[in-house]
């Protein structure tokens, strides 16, 4: 009961005090108190001494948050007022600075008043002059200082700096271990209790494994047993109160999270089967699972597996799934159902994290897993692949290869291995499918293209009975070996050599073989030494393998000289033949150019004599005059001018009529007679041999011939002219006689729309002919209807 009682005058205590400050407030209000400085400094010392006359002006207290407004605060007097009255006055923040209107003087009394409410948390205290003159204006006390103090009042909660604090807390921490620590503010005065702030933990949960320092905010542990498989997390609700923890209060939420330690060993629950298809690799057969009570995701949880017993082959392999933190076991080696068929592997596992000390030790960090293989068909095997088979080129077609065989792995069935081939891209080959013997279908050569470096590959393919069959595939390789069968070739076959050529520099030689390496160079250079005059004046030394140096060590005249060679290859066995050269033997200039070849060549006795070469170059010298003189003569024939449109029968191709036994099918028939000559007479006209025109059969033989055809104009006015002229010179023709004859013709032709000529008229009996018909063939043929038709 005696608590109680305390207590509760704890809490009246501040408010009696804030009352009874009020109460005298409310008591000096009315009785203003009225400053003389310089009278009191008198009093004080007891003595009628002569003192400074200026105001002293103590602070004055003001309680924030006072609403009984105006209120008197104080009023100013001067004693020097002998010429009349005294004016005041007061400058400064709350007065005609910001913020105005909170202070007033009467001018006349002096009482300065408080006008608005104050607040502490924004304005402490101001400080103000005041000021004393007369009338006129002249001043009566020096200016001093008026200073207002804002009382604090305890009208500010305390405020958390943040809604919810967080920490982190390692699970098993002992008692008295530091977790986080909470704050709060107030914008009271600090000088005063209304900011002396109490912290406090109004609620957690059971049981209570936090506290809290009332005066830091420092929340610490106060038990041990803090797991986070139990419990993860932990709320705590935090007060905070002014006033030494009695006046106003705020609250927030604290959180603390407890971390993961790697506390709980991971144990398998189980043993485990599996079954596993033999000849098979590189797959997951199954997965294996632990228990981890720690945090899922974290180093704590995550575990690595072993295969520590069971796998002597090193066949098997074990992974962890990151995800579901199981071990996939999986095959990296084929297993053989007929060497054997059951395996036991043991299987530990173990965290990634070092486990904590205070952890159990694990019961069950091992287990077994039993794998079957399963026994299937499995397909041939041949037993060299690839197989690497030597032959020699244009091996006979029939001849025997090599025997290419498969066995088939499964020994506890009989089957049957049949033999084909898969690919033999030149068709070389002839297999049987029963025994796999290969024979060659005819020759290869070496240079095929069908072989790469000298290697030509296969395919064969074995497959067997079962259901469904299964097949495998085998390389043949076959290298068909070179045959030394060609003998070298030298090269060059003929050059030209220095006579004064300086010591060391010759003829360079070497050879060409079709075969290919081994059974070509190097390649073996010598004289033939039946010929004893080449060894004493000619010598061969070799440069490399492919190369000779031919050299003349004695001197020789000028001239041709043939020498014999025998070139040898390297093959087994070498390959030799004679092979000639034709060496030029001649003088040099400084250039090392052979000069006076012609007469090297003359001198010789070898070719032709100089005689018959210019008899040659005389002969050819000739023929070019005459073609020139040829062509100067064309040339002016073609340069003389043209005389008229008909003016030279030889030159007129158009107004001849040739004698033939049948004319042929009228304007359809183009074989007779070319009518483009009559719509462009301007056509060059082909050249054709002059040869004898056939013999009229409306003349007499002893008449003259008619000339050769003439050459057409090159610039015809008109059709109409070309017909007149044409017509006048066959009235003039001497070649034929006065009289008219008619043409006699088999067939005049079908389908032409111009009438039948009957005859050829002269053109004295043309009144008969009626002609006023070509009035409407146009301009062109107006003239000659003028000229024959009705005048």
């Amino acid at each position: 009961m005696e608590s109680r009682s305390l207590l509760a005058m704890c809490f009246l205590m501040p408010f009696l005090c804030q009352l009874h400050s009020l109460m005298v407030l409310d008591k000096q209000a009315p009785e203003t108190p009225v400053f003389f400085p310089w009278r009191q400094r008198g009093r004080e010392t007891g003595k009628g001494h002569r003192v400074k006359r200026a105001w002293v002006i103590p602070p004055i207290s003001v309680p924030e948050n006072f609403r009984r407004l105006p209120m008197l605060l104080v009023q100013l007097k001067s004693d020097k007022q002998h010429h009349g009255r005294v004016i005041y006055s007061i400058k400064g923040p709350g007065v005609d600075e910001e913020p105005r209107g909170i202070f007033t003087i009467n001018k006349n009394t002096g009482e300065v008043s408080l006008n608005a409410v104050l607040d502490r948390e924004k304005t402490e205290r101001f400080k103000l002059q005041a000021f004393a003159v007369d009338e006129v204006g002249l001043t009566l006390e020096d200016p001093t200082k008026l200073e207002i103090v804002v009382l604090d009042q305890n009208d500010n909660r305390p405020v958390f700096v943040q809604e919810v604090f967080t920490g982190h807390l390692a699970e098993g921490a002992i008692p008295g271990t530091f977790v986080l620590k909470v704050e709060a503010t107030d914008a009271d005065d600090p000088r005063t209790d209304n900011a002396e702030l109490k912290y406090s933990i109004i609620q957690q949960d059971t049981p209570e494994m936090f506290s809290i320092n009332q005066n830091t905010g420092e929340i610490r542990t106060v038990q041990v047993g803090l797991d986070r498989e139990v419990v993860g997390f932990y709320n705590l609700t935090i007060q905070v109160a002014d006033m030494l923890g009695e006046g106003l209060t705020n609250t927030a939420r604290a959180v603390i999270t407890i971390e993961d330690i790697n506390d709980n060993p991971p144990e398998f629950m189980q043993e485990f089967s599996m079954e596993v298809p033999e000849n098979r690799s590189n797959l997951d057969i199954g997965r294996v699972n632990v228990t981890d009570k720690d945090l899922p995701g974290s180093v704590n949880w995550k575990v690595r597996y072993f295969i520590t017993k069971g796998d002597i082959k090193r066949a098997f392999s074990i992974r962890t799934d990151p995800q579901t933190n199981d071990g996939i076991l999986s095959l990296v080696k084929p297993l053989d159902h007929e060497e054997q068929e059951f395996y036991q592997l043991t299987i530990s596992v173990e965290n990634e994290a070092e486990l904590s000390p205070s952890a159990p030790r694990p019961s069950r960090s091992q287990t077994q897993v039993n794998i079957t293989v399963k026994n299937l068909n499995e397909p041939p095997v041949f037993s060299e692949n690839p197989k690497v088979v030597r032959v020699k080129e244009r091996l006979a077609a029939g001849s025997d290869i090599t025997v290419y065989t498969a066995v088939d792995p499964d020994s506890k069935q009989t089957q049957k291995i049949r033999y084909s081939v898969v690919s033999d891209p030149a068709n070389w080959l002839s297999l049987d499918e029963n025994s796999g013997q290969l024979r060659a279908r005819y020759a290869l050569d070496r240079k095929s293209p069908f072989l790469q470096r000298g290697w030509y590959t296969a395919l064969i393919a074995a497959t067997d009975n079962a259901v469904p069959p299964l097949n495998s595939t085998g390389i043949l390789s076959v290298e068909v070996q070179e045959v030394n069968d060609h003998a070298p070739v030298l090269l060059p076959h003929l050059g030209d050599m220095c006579k004064n050529s300086q010591p060391g520099s010759g003829m360079l030689l070497t050879a060409s073989d079709e075969d290919m390496p081994p059974q070509a160079h190097p390649f073996h250079f010598q004289l033939d030494t039946s010929f004893t005059e080449l060894t004493s004046n000619w010598s061969l030394s070799p440069v490399n393998d492919t190369h000779a140096l031919l050299q003349l060590i004695a001197d020789v005249q000028e001239g041709v000289y043939t020498l014999p060679f025998w070139v040898s290859d390297s093959g087994n066995p070498p390959l030799a033949q004679v092979q000639f050269l034709n060496v030029s033997v001649c003088m040099c200039d400084a250039l090392g150019t052979c000069k006076g070849n012609a007469v090297a060549l003359f001198g010789s006795g070898t070719g032709i004599s100089l005689s018959a070469l210019i008899i040659i170059m005389s002969s050819i010298a000739l023929l070019l005059v005459l073609v020139l003189l040829l062509l100067l003569f064309r040339c002016s024939r073609s340069g003389d001018v043209h005389k008229g449109l008909l003016a030279d029968s030889e030159d007129d191709v158009r107004d001849n009529i040739f004698n033939y036994d049948e004319q042929g099918g009228g304007e359809e028939d183009q074989d007779g007679y070319d009518i483009i000559r009559l719509r462009n007479p301007g056509l060059s006209v082909p050249p054709s041999p002059r040869l004898k025109p056939p013999i009229r059969r409306d003349t007499p033989y002893n008449q003259t011939l008619p000339r050769y055809p003439r050459r057409p104009t090159d610039r015809p006015s008109d059709i109409a002219d070309f017909i007149h002229d044409g017509l006048q010179a066959a009235d003039s023709d001497p070649s034929v006689p006065p009289y008219d004859t008619a043409l006699i013709y088999d067939y005049e032709g079908e389908g032409s729309v111009a009438g039948t000529l009957s005859s050829i008229l002269s053109s004295e009996e043309d009144s008969d002919q009626e002609y006023d018909y070509l009035q409407e063939w146009g301009p062109r043929f107006r003239r000659l209807a003028d000229m024959y038709g009705h005048q």
